[in-house]
């Protein structure tokens, strides 16, 4: 990998470095072509490090399913991640806080090691940028931002020309946003959207509790919105006291949302234990919190000629299932496997047919992880007795399914049956 590349002109321009940006970049210099990772911010690794004896945790985690630990092994960035720190679930819990409703998924069900990592995105990231320096055909601009593009219309290729907040100009034939939910590519090429604010908060912190999670996901569902713990494992401390930190993300109602981040961590700490029905007993500390809104987006269409979006860029999902960046992740395959079948085909880069192949294969999965998630939601909303009546007997019931209950987990982990 090169740093500030003096090239002007690249097969592939990636922008945004974040998870999905910099795994497609790994996942593409397998192509040999000369690819370009633009990024608003300075890498540093020292940052992005959190293998030192101090135990706190980066507050923004991830739950990686099974499907994208393979894929982050396969672009080689697995192996440096789970040498910095993963916490491995083997079990879920889900309840309804207006009943007796409740299921469990654990591993064992069906003969896997585990459901999933909880990964703090910093260790992704580190794992996917010592990488990156292993290609020599990847170049990371950064920091900076890119401004505008145009389409060179005479350009046999429909290459497309950058411009960079440092007013540097560069060309490339196929040009990726991964550059999140607030995408400018997506601006700038006028993708059209489909979205609604949730009129929501979530907050994400890190707690240590008094008894041990023993590697269990929580997440109960109340009518002003869900709260998950995710377990975190500290492996700097003696076996077992590890397990007694979590990252919460807990949704809101605005309002109630802002009196919650307003209150001092004693008594954020007492009404955390209380949401959770105390089940791993006392909050004994609470790290700093913070809160971003929750809104829902999703892009008409992924792709134009000579231009992709890919995870957030292209769809923004509600955080209750953990499935973000694996979806993101996901699209970075397909998007990767797409350009790599066209080149074998001696297809040009940006042919259009072919990214419509990576629609193809992306959209419908993601629509249907979205409208799930949705329907969760509104199910969860609403008080109204037979409403609450359903959903505890759906819940109990499907738990009571064991082949139902183990085909979802299956297919949330992204696994086949054997």
């Amino acid at each position: 990998m090169t740093s500030n590349s003096k090239s002007s002109d690249f097969d592939i321009a990636i922008v945004g470095g974040g998870m999905v940006g910099a795994a497609l970049a790994c996942a593409l210099a397998e192509t040999g072509r000369q690819v370009a990772l633009f990024d608003q911010v300075q890498f540093d690794p020292e940052k992005l490090a959190c293998n030192s004896p101090d135990p706190l945790f980066d507050p923004r985690v991830s739950a990686i399913a099974p499907s994208s630990q393979r894929f982050l092994t396969e672009i080689g960035a697995w192996q440096t991640t789970q040498t910095v720190r993963v916490s491995p679930y083997t079990d879920m819990v889900v309840w309804d806080a207006d009943g007796t409703g409740s299921i469990h998924f654990s591993a064992s069900d069906i003969h896997e090691p585990y459901l999933g990592h909880i990964v703090e995105n910093s260790a992704i990231v580190l794992g996917l940028y010592e990488r990156l320096q292993q290609h020599a055909n990847i170049s990371l601009l950064c920091p900076v931002s890119v401004e505008s593009f145009q389409r060179l219309t005479e350009d046999p290729l429909g290459r497309i020309k950058l411009t960079t907040s440092d007013q540097e100009t560069y060309t490339t034939t196929l040009l990726i946003g991964a550059d999140g939910p607030q995408s400018r590519i997506r601006q700038l090429g006028d993708f059209t959207t489909r979205e609604w604010d949730y009129q929501h908060q979530a907050i994400v912190t890190t707690v240590r509790t008094e008894l041990p999670h023993q590697g269990t996901a929580l997440q109960r569902f109340m009518e002003t919105g869900p709260l998950a713990f995710l377990p975190l494992h500290d492996a700097t401390t003696e076996q077992g006291a590890g397990q007694h930190y979590c990252s919460i993300v807990w949704s809101n109602v605005i309002d109630q949302a802002n009196a919650l981040l307003e209150l001092n961590d004693d008594e954020f700490a007492i009404k955390l234990a209380a949401a959770i029905e105390q089940r791993l007993g006392k909050i004994d500390w609470v790290d700093r919190r913070y809160s971003f809104p929750l809104r829902q987006r999703h892009a008409v269409d992924y792709v134009q000629p000579n231009i992709a979006l890919v995870g957030d860029a292209a769809h923004t999902i509600h955080p209750l299932a953990g499935q973000g960046v694996n979806l993101g992740f996901m699209d970075a395959k397909a998007l990767a496997h797409e350009v790599s079948t066209a080149l074998e085909r001696g297809r040009p880069l940006g042919d259009f047919s072919i990214l419509r192949r990576y629609q193809r294969a992306r959209k419908g999965q993601n629509l249907g992880m979205m409208s799930a998630m949705e329907g969760f939601k509104q199910l969860f909303a609403q008080d109204a007795l037979p409403v609450r009546w359903l959903r505890n007997t759906g819940m109990s019931g499907l738990d009571r399914l064991g082949f139902v209950k183990n085909r979802l987990m299956r297919q949330a982990m992204g696994i086949q049956r054997t």
